[in-house]
């Protein structure tokens, strides 16, 4: 994500603590790099310790409606994101493994709506872990631990199924990433993921995908349907980062965030960013 957000130009729209956050990031080695988004990451999870903040993706909107509990309303759009991510693979009585699990919304609701035999998710946020455990502790087959998406602590083989939402442009290193997924699923096992690049990067993406041994299922280009959620979302986006972050990191916050007229959100409007959902799977 890098190198999409630099090529739209560190603007005045991000912020300055955003400005120089992406201006350090273009010049500092991959180890720096990852330790500062998690820094980054672990201030915005310690802003906002509400449990109903379960999610910190973009959204989707989708054609076919959804049936959600009651309780599950309000984060329709997070949800869909989600499930949009995983509905062409059967999770019952299968082992899963959530990469960048964030705080754990998605996690607890795949668990307890598709029932997998079990769902193990990693994050590289203490904090996050630490919030996750605490709301989802009640759910029998779910499992929060913190953990390096580079550098998996999990034995070889050990998982059905594989997803990662809306995280991985987080990573310093995208090939030790999914040599890692592809190390612990099972041969035969299915790897759902979603995130967004500029089209030169996603192109290496896909061409990264088949050289790490996956085969490509299927790819989608669902940017329309994230813009659109973006739209939906976007006045209680800007209250909650109002109401946890401080001024002088607001207009950072909401750049991360998609915020209508900020530099990725623009980006993603006019085509420089693309979000792509790619179903893959691992040969037997």
């Amino acid at each position: 994500m890098l190198r999409q957000v630099e090529g739209i130009g560190a603007s005045l729209a991000m912020g300055l603590p955003a400005r120089a956050f992406y201006t350090v990031m273009r010049l500092a080695p991959s180890g720096i790099r990852m330790r500062m988004w998690r820094g980054l990451y672990q201030r915005m999870a310690r802003s906002q310790t509400d449990p109903s903040f379960r999610f910190m993706n973009y959204g989707f909107t989708d054609e076919t409606e959804l049936e959600l509990l009651e309780r599950d309303e309000p984060d329709r759009l997070f949800i869909q994101l989600y499930n949009m991510n995983i509905r062409d693979v059967e999770m019952g009585d299968k082992e899963v493994l959530e990469v960048g699990s964030g705080r754990g919304g998605g996690a607890s609701w795949i668990a307890r709506t598709y029932n997998p035999k079990s769902l193990l998710a990693v994050d590289y946020s203490a904090e996050a872990v630490a919030l996750s455990k605490e709301w989802f502790s009640s759910q029998e087959n779910l499992v929060f631990r913190e953990g390096n998406a580079q550098d998996l602590p999990l034995p070889d083989e050990a998982f059905d199924i594989a997803y990662n939402v809306e995280s991985s442009h987080c990573y310093s290193n995208i090939p030790d990433f999914l040599s890692e997924v592809f190390r612990v699923l099972r041969p035969g096992g299915e790897f759902c993921w979603t995130d967004m690049r500029d089209s030169r990067t996603m192109e290496k993406m896909h061409e990264q995908f088949l050289s790490t041994g996956f085969s490509i299922e299927s790819r989608t280009d669902v940017t329309s349907n994230v813009l659109a959620a973006l739209d939906m979302i976007d006045e209680d986006r800007r209250e909650m980062i109002r109401e946890s972050a401080p001024v002088s990191l607001r207009k950072s916050f909401e750049t991360f965030g998609g915020v209508p007229g900020t530099p990725i959100y623009e980006a993603l409007k006019s085509g420089k960013i693309q979000y792509f959902r790619y179903l893959l799977s691992k040969p037997l």
